[in-house]
């Protein structure tokens, strides 16, 4: 049985001063259970690769709210599950959102009407402000591929004039989050599909926002932190307590 458990970065591995350190512990001993560990997260991919390596972990991981799989070439075998996905660098990856251009081309339309602020109309010191992110993350999370993060809005409505037009907005631990037509249950689907290939899947899931429920409705045991609640997940203190609380 392969057991693989999706793990939300901020508000859930991450504190407020976005160290890879606190989780540690906790990745090293889901490791050491044989869990496959996917990082499911709303980050960019750059920041996700910032955390795997300091965590020497290389697996799977989704961004960008479901807009992406990334799988490390040659890390699933090819005559299982054949050809997925587009080749790039070191990944081969499975594509289920909208590219960043459309998302900001959207967003500049309408930001003069509501007030926007996100990425692509912030500095590098405005980043850093509205997210508290030292200036090394702050410079990961300005590459975008598939979404935009709407940090400050003058007024509602905008909302949905992004839906209309095909995208769709989610609430994260403190923002706004525009994307294709995609979630992180999609994009955790999409992985599960390739590891049911190989053998029997079981599924967990650990996260801590709205933009989690998705995930939390795919997978077979889900648990959340943090103050929301979602009648598929059980409520758990902390990413340590997790430990106690799975096989």
């Amino acid at each position: 049985m392969i057991r693989v458990i999706f793990l939300d970065l901020d508000g859930t591995l991450l504190g407020s001063d976005y160290s890879p350190e606190g989780a540690r512990p906790v990745i090293g001993e889901l490791l050491r259970r044989g869990y496959e560990v996917v990082v499911n997260t709303s980050k960019t991919r750059f920041e996700v690769e910032y955390y795997l390596r300091a965590w020497n972990l290389e697996k799977p991981f989704v961004v960008e709210n479901g807009s992406a799989v990334y799988v490390p070439v040659n890390y699933l075998p090819p005559k299982v599950v054949g050809e997925f996905g587009v080749k790039r660098g070191k990944y081969r990856v499975i594509e289920l959102g909208r590219p960043y251009s459309e998302i900001k081309r959207a967003l500049d339309e309408l930001s003069p009407e509501y007030g926007l602020k996100y990425y692509g109309n912030s500095t590098l010191d405005e980043v850093k402000a509205f997210t508290g992110l030292p200036e090394e993350l702050a410079e990961l999370a300005m590459k975008r591929e598939y979404s935009e993060t709407v940090f400050r809005w003058a007024k509602n409505g905008f909302e949905a004039e992004l839906e209309k037009i095909g995208f769709r907005v989610s609430m994260g631990t403190r923002f706004l989050n525009v994307t294709g037509n995609t979630d992180k249950g999609k994009g955790a689907s999409a992985l599960l599909e390739l590891y049911s290939l190989l053998g029997g899947v079981e599924s967990y899931a650990l996260g801590d926002g709205e933009n989690d429920f998705p995930l939390f409705e795919v997978v077979d045991n889900a648990f959340i932190v943090g103050n929301l609640s979602h009648p598929k997940a059980k409520h758990i203190s902390s990413i340590e307590e997790l430990l106690g609380v799975i096989p």
